[in-house]
């Protein structure tokens, strides 16, 4: 498709051609003086980055106005690297496009001082305005390419980097290997982490702003049956408002606080927890407060044995009965064998029940409840065996002696 520079002589383009060196040394010159981030040496990749820009765009914008065709690929690939070298400077493109505005203006006083020499009309002055400023705009929609470009492609490679680092924590791989991996991605390795466990099937999000995004350094497994998190740096992140919208509504559960090389292990004690739960959390739960419950969530075999020998003495009992006293005896244990009083406050009930009940379990239990160990592991099996958690007194509230 044509453009303004097609309207003008052809043979004008001689006359810009013979002004492209030393033009360039100006442009070069005002751009360093004016544009404080190219302000320093023309050295290196930047250097040559920077003069071969300008005077590629002079000599295609002369060949234009020739009436060769519009720039191939060597000239793009020239301007798409001005702007990924403004990616790899840490820049946004508002330098590079400071200095094709200024380069275009020294450009277009120079060749208007050549087109008065040639004595082109005012409408042909005009017009070669406007094929300095369209062939800029050419220049910088090439540079806005190439930053676009890569800034995907760094997107890209650190995503792969992040997704290997990921894997690697929970491989449980060695400390040499996870911290160059760690570099590579660059994620600064935390002294500690912690895994979340998430609902692979999270509720419906009522209609409204979209969800909160991940803070950038937490490492995600999202596209897995069983979706989880990584959390570098959990003090600081869980205190986070924006991790806590991303997880408001996912079922989360927050694996407890462990070094790296033990990453895996956070990761399966948060899903323990979460299998656990009778349906997934709207608000995160975090293991940090269900140690107790999580050791017995680690080997569920084990716990089965303790339950049937500890509890036997429970078993002749109906149901209900043995409800009430694994009760009755899991308060007393957890009020450091608490008086009758105490453990009537725990379960909500009259004291003269607890008193019953309480003689009842030394009945069935007999010296056995003499024994620390014995009693340890009563309370392991207790806990395990619940169905629900004991129940919280209301104050001002007892029940009737006759609930025992």
């Amino acid at each position: 498709m044509g453009g303004p520079w097609e309207a003008l002589p052809r043979d004008f383009s001689t006359e810009l051609r013979a002004e492209q060196q030393s033009l360039a040394a100006e442009i070069i010159r005002e751009i360093r003086s004016a544009v404080p981030e190219f302000s320093r040496p023309l050295s290196g990749q930047f250097g040559t980055g920077i003069q071969q820009g300008v005077e590629t765009a002079l000599a295609e914008f002369t060949d234009r106005v020739a009436g060769l065709p519009a720039p191939g690929p060597r000239q793009l690939r020239v301007y798409r690297s001005l702007g990924r070298g403004e990616l790899s400077e840490g820049r946004s493109l508002d330098a590079l496009q400071a200095a094709f505005r200024l380069g275009a203006r020294i450009a277009w006083r120079r060749y208007a001082r050549v087109a008065r020499r040639r004595g082109l009309a005012a409408e042909q002055l005009v017009t070669l305005a406007e094929a300095v400023f369209a062939h800029i705009d050419e220049v910088a929609a090439a540079s806005v390419q190439g930053y676009v470009d890569a800034r995907t492609d760094r997107a890209g490679a650190l995503g792969r980097a992040r997704h290997r680092l990921h894997d690697l924590l929970l491989a449980g791989a060695d400390p040499a290997e996870l911290a160059a991996a760690a570099r590579l991605a660059d994620w600064p390795l935390p002294a500690q982490v912690a895994a979340v466990s998430l609902d692979p099937r999270p509720a419906p999000r009522p209609p409204g702003p979209p969800p909160a995004r991940l803070p950038e350094h937490v490492l995600a497994g999202l596209d897995v049956p069983q979706p989880h998190l990584l959390l570098p740096d959990p003090a600081a992140l869980l205190t986070d408002p924006q991790l806590a919208a991303a997880l408001h509504g996912r079922g989360a559960v927050i694996g407890p606080v462990v070094p790296p090389a033990l990453a895996a292990q956070s990761l399966r004690w948060a899903r323990l927890v979460r299998a656990s739960l009778p349906e997934p959390p709207q608000r995160p739960v975090d293991c940090r407060e269900r140690y107790a419950d999580l050791l017995l969530l680690t080997d569920p075999a084990l716990v089965r044995l303790i339950a049937d020998r500890r509890l036997a003495p429970l078993a002749p009992l109906t149901p209900k009965q043995r409800d009430r006293l694994a009760a009755t005896l899991l308060a007393w244990l957890q009020t450091g064998r608490g008086t009758a009083p105490e453990v009537a406050a725990r379960l909500g009930i009259h004291p003269q029940t607890a008193r019953q009940r309480l003689h009842r379990v030394h009945q069935l239990f007999g010296p056995a409840l003499a024994s620390p160990d014995t009693r340890l592991e009563l309370e392991i099996a207790l806990r395990a065996t619940s169905s629900a958690p004991a129940p919280v007194p209301v104050p001002g509230v007892v029940r009737s002696s006759a609930q025992h």
